[in-house]
């Protein structure tokens, strides 16, 4: 091992070790790889920051860009009237899989949840289906769908993108497409019956109706007229009487120790756990308010132009890490936060001081004249609110065109598609499909600076070989059973680096072990490149392994192990399929 290999592996070790633990962003994680590689001259200045100017950097902005424009024009508009037309939960699924199967492989998948959960979770109530039995489906098969294109997923890109960097011709626009099927419809099958025998039956994350929602918890204060003053809380039997229960008594700026046995006084602040209505009838009926903190005002529950909203802390939110206390001055909706739901956790600590995280609920009064423009927020995503109208015009076909321009140019050939992509962003962005300003809010610049900051970290591992040592030490253990028993060892490593951090990073590991494995056998890279794209871009077994996953996670109320159950047997699936099929396609 020379001293630059013991480098690249020590950065590489520690970027891993980041990247599974989250201490920092996935953004500032890559930004560090990139300066730690330029800093100890592993890779030049031009190399360093060739990430930027990547085609496949490019590519995946304006696919945001795009998928935005998709969304904002109304061209989506009609998917809850068609899953609204199912009369049973197969036929339901059977449509919704249908039509992520004709969505999600052209479009950012984290964007296409984004746009399915709300429509899934109003439509499931109507017919009366649980929405646990199709939201972790929804995660799943936009996942499948979009592997089945190069620009699905922004993995694809990057797998692509690296490998030509590596000396690999790259992939074409429908180079999966074959694979995808066939793992795509096993995947369904799977999930339409063993699958969906597997799935949970919970109604704890579904909306009948604004004021019908989850278990929230919030903060109630008592008020001088408050009948439960000179009464403790077990005295009171709020669990028995209303269903809620008090998790903290504060008092000042204390905790009071055994809240229950306390008696309560003018001015404490009880954290309460419960269904919001029966917060809100404890709060009309006992003499409290929620906590002043959040400047609501005790009439507000009583306007007519406030409306009760549930909103998701979106996976690319402004928002993430920081607390209820400060939205006021980041958000500018008017809108006031009323309590928070957190599946997994009971938050025990005043809620102006909880960080927020990706997946966390928040319940929030919001003035109707804000409600369009917080539809249109892309920190989060409006759960309450069933599909909201959008006015037909030209807009939605000129959308739904240029979306087909740009995926059919590309594939023709006549144009590379970062090329076509960032054509058809500024033709949306022109004819008005999305304003100028909403450009950049579309984009995850996350995602963006992840992946110009990892890939030289792919020329780095190549150029020093220490992609080819960690071959020779791996993966060639296995080398003398043939290129077979290899791409089988590749892909289960990809699976299993994938459930527990960035699939991106996972990616752009194993990309330059891929074409070193090739290298060292004699054999054509495309097999085990295809083998990383495929594990890397499809993670089933943990709510925490891909962003969809992470979106329905608190929206369904699954458990982890709801995860590991029906996505662990979907991931053996895939692995088994890419296995037998990869060669067949792709031979060595």
């Amino acid at each position: 091992m020379t001293f630059d290999i013991a480098v690249v592996l020590g950065i590489a070790l520690v970027a891993v070790a980041l990247f599974a633990t989250e201490k920092l962003r996935m953004d500032a994680v890559a930004l560090l790889v990139l300066v730690s590689l330029a800093l100890v001259g592993l890779v030049d200045a031009g190399q360093a920051l060739s990430g930027f100017s990547n085609p496949a950097t490019i590519t995946v902005a304006a696919m945001f860009v795009l998928a935005a424009g998709l969304q904002n024009s109304g061209a989506l508009s009609g998917i809850g009237s068609l899953l609204g037309r199912a009369r049973s939960p197969l036929q339901f699924l059977i449509i919704l899989f249908l039509m992520l199967a004709a969505i999600a492989p052209f479009v950012n998948n984290t964007a296409v949840v984004a746009v399915f959960l709300p429509i899934v979770m109003a439509a499931t109530a109507s017919i009366g289906m649980s929405a646990s039995k199709a939201l972790i489906p929804l995660s799943y098969v936009s996942q499948m769908a979009g592997v089945c294109t190069l620009v699905g997923t922004s993995t694809n890109l990057l797998v692509n993108a690296m490998a030509k960097d590596l000396g690999h011709p790259g992939f074409s626009m429908f180079e999966f497409t074959s694979l995808g099927v066939i793992c795509m419809a096993a995947g369904c099958l799977y999930l339409l019956t063993i699958g969906r025998w597997l799935l949970p039956e919970s109604r704890g994350g579904e909306l009948v109706d604004h004021y019908e929602l989850g278990k929230y918890i919030t903060e109630l204060r008592v008020m001088p007229e408050s009948s439960l003053i000179g009464t403790s809380v077990g005295e009171a039997k709020l669990s028995e009487e209303f269903g809620v229960f008090v998790l903290e008594l504060l008092r000042g700026d204390e905790k009071v120790w055994s809240p229950r046995s306390q008696t309560l006084e003018e001015g404490d602040v009880l954290l309460a756990r419960g269904d919001w209505s029966k917060l809100d009838e404890l709060r009309k009926e006992a003499g409290l308010e929620v906590n002043a903190e959040f400047k609501l005002k005790q009439r507000a529950f009583e306007e007519v132009d406030q409306v009760l909203t549930e909103v998701m802390v979106a996976p690319r939110s402004r928002l993430l890490g920081t607390t209820l206390g400060m939205l006021d001055p980041r958000w500018q909706h008017n809108t006031t936060v009323l309590a928070i739901h957190r599946r997994g956790q009971v938050l025990r600590e005043q809620l102006r001081d909880v960080h927020l995280r990706v997946g966390d609920i928040l319940l929030m009064l919001t003035p109707e004249s804000q409600m369009s423009t917080l539809r249109k927020d892309a920190n989060v995503i409006v759960l309450s609110e069933r599909e909201h109208d959008k006015p037909r015009s030209w807009r939605a076909p000129f959308a739904l065109v240029t979306m087909a321009l740009v995926i059919a140019v590309s594939a023709i050939g006549w144009a590379p598609i970062a090329v076509t992509a960032l054509a058809g962003a500024v033709a949306m962005t022109v004819a008005g499909c999305l304003d100028a300003d909403d450009v950049y809010d579309a984009i995850d610049w996350r995602i963006i600076i992840l992946m110009a900051g990892l890939l030289p970290l792919g020329v780095a591992m190549s150029q020093t070989g220490a992609a080819q040592f960690l071959v020779q030490n791996t993966i060639g253990l296995v080398s003398d059973s043939g290129p077979w028993m290899v791409l089988a060892v590749l892909y289960l490593l990809a699976l299993l680096l994938t459930e527990f951090m960035s699939n991106a990073a996972a990616a752009v590991l194993l990309t330059p072990i891929g074409m070193s494995t090739a290298g060292m056998m004699e054999v054509s890279a495309t097999p085990f490149l295809i083998a990383v794209t495929f594990a890397a871009s499809t993670s089933f077994a943990t709510p925490v392994g891909y962003q969809t996953n992470t979106m329905v996670y608190g929206a369904g109320g699954y458990r982890f192990s709801d995860f590991v159950k029906v996505g662990l047997p979907l991931n053996l699936i895939f692995w088994a399929l890419g296995v037998i099929f990869i060669p067949v396609f792709w031979p060595f």
